[in-house]
């Protein structure tokens, strides 16, 4: 049996032409493959070593540049290249909001097969870094090790980190000196917890042998100035616990929400966990137009507080609503866009699939004294159906937001079957926003579409569309 060809070739004086799909960069090899790139900007010239081929494309890495790409900047963060947050440092802000709105123009016009208006500009974010409003940080005494620190085949004494997972390596966790993410006290918290940590003999965790004590960091921060903190233990020892909370609690005065989980399960996720409330309340609010929203550790709420407003403001004004109309929030989490729009509605229905983000809905409905907001839990795809329809109305407008695989299938056809005047479809995967469109396409055309950059430094961005139903002969 003849021995499978490994694929790897080396091209010289390859120019980087695009930026495309997941933040890599594009190139034609000789024979006119595509070739993708994790660690270049468009515009450089570099020799490519490849590691993988396939029929159409190989998979490669820039190993020697040659000229430099005037869409470069030099990248702010020190772990730029190691940890996988932020691939787009290195590519000046304006160049990343032009790739972004071509990956959308792109994946509605091929996927999507949709004849777009004039599209209008990208919304760009003031703020470029520390724009975060939440961060998750992982606990491990066994950190990720450079190259060099292997190659010395020094003793290293102290493996402990506290920062974020390598890329592809589930066991392994780059120490953070300074992440540019989350404003301060992020920083100081993060160091600090580390530091007294390691000083105490308070074990890290170990995700391949599951032992250890300290296991994950979630800050969440608010424009209301309110901070939560809250550490995820994987056992419980009382006088250890109570040792760094104590800890926390006088280094940090200014943290409003101090909680802490004991999680014992093989993952770290804490949705299915009791969340427990060491010192100050157990949530944090988040304002917006003199609405507030309560924000607990389980709440889903855009990472980018101000860029969220942004959205809002987008969905607000393509939703175009009198306040004589019928509104349908569908995936609507918490209820924040139901709410945010229901001042200008005659009456909005939410709903989503998840018990506690109803519950936060309600409450914080009740808390901005909205009565014309509904909101019900159940499976999109089984709660929305004609029986609903008809006990709570049919909807002038729909505005949908849904997670990133986009909407089922029965929901696009109810969408369909319902056929209200217009629809706002919100979206952070443009590819499967493109999808839905064109199963839409007979009943509705795009009248407007617009990105909105929540994650500067990134690849990812949202896309808003407003659908109107075709007008018809009869």
């Amino acid at each position: 049996m003849p021995r499978r060809k490994s694929g790897k070739q080396h091209f010289e004086n390859i120019e980087v032409l695009d930026a495309g799909a997941k933040g890599k960069s594009i190139a034609k090899a000789p024979d006119g493959k595509v070739i993708f790139l994790p660690n270049a900007v468009p515009g450089d010239v570099v020799d490519v070593q490849t590691f993988k081929k396939r029929k159409a494309y190989y998979e490669g890495k820039a190993i020697n540049f040659h000229t430099l790409s005037q869409k470069r900047t030099e990248p702010e963060c020190r772990h730029f290249g190691v940890c996988g947050g932020c691939k787009w440092q290195n590519m000046a802000y304006e160049y990343q909001l032009f790739y972004k709105q071509k990956e959308v123009i792109n994946n509605l016009t091929r996927i999507g097969h949709i004849t777009l208006p004039e599209v209008l500009p990208i919304i760009g974010s003031k703020k470029h870094y520390y724009y975060r409003n939440k961060m998750e940080f992982s606990f491990s005494d066994s950190r990720w090790l450079s190259q060099e620190e292997i190659e010395s085949q020094a003793a290293i004494d102290n493996k402990n980190a506290l920062g974020f997972h390598i890329p592809g390596m589930w066991d392994k966790i780059l120490d953070i000196e300074h992440c540019h993410l989350q404003a301060d006290p992020s920083n100081a918290i993060r160091n600090a917890v580390k530091q007294f940590a390691i000083k105490n003999d308070l074990e890290f965790f170990n995700t391949r042998h599951q032992t250890g004590f300290l296991r994950t960091m979630m800050i969440r921060t608010s424009s209301t100035g309110e901070l939560m903190v809250l550490i995820q233990f994987f056992k419980d020892h009382v006088a250890k616990r109570e040792l760094l909370l104590d800890y926390i609690s006088g280094a940090f005065p200014e943290i409003t929400s101090l909680l802490y989980v004991i999680n014992t399960k093989a993952n770290d996720t804490i949705y299915d966990q009791d969340i427990f409330c060491y010192k100050g309340k157990d949530h944090i609010n988040e304002e917006m137009e003199g609405l507030r929203f309560k924000i607990n550790a389980k709440s889903f709420y855009q990472t980018n507080s101000e860029q969220a407003y942004a959205l809002y403001k987008l969905v607000r004004d393509f939703a175009g609503l009198s306040g004589s109309e019928l509104v349908y929030d569908l995936y609507t989490g918490t209820g924040t866009i139901a709410q945010f729009i229901a001042n200008r509605a005659k009456k909005v229905i939410g709903i989503e699939s998840v018990p506690d983000a109803i519950s936060a809905a309600k409450e914080n409905a009740q808390q901005n004294k909205i009565d014309n907001a509904d909101f019900f839990v159940g499976d999109m795809k089984h709660l929305f159906n004609d029986q609903f329809i008809s006990i709570h109305g049919r909807p002038d407008v729909i505005i949908t937001d849904p997670p990133r695989d986009g909407m089922h299938k029965d929901v696009v056809q109810q969408i369909l079957n319902i056929s209200p005047k217009k629809v706002v479809y919100v979206s952070c995967n443009s590819a499967t926003q493109a999808r839905d469109l064109a199963l839409m396409n007979a009943i509705y055309k795009v009248t407007k579409t617009q990105a909105v950059d929540m994650f500067p430094q990134t690849y990812h961005v949202e896309n808003v569309v407003l659908l109107e139903r075709r007008e018809t002969d009869n």
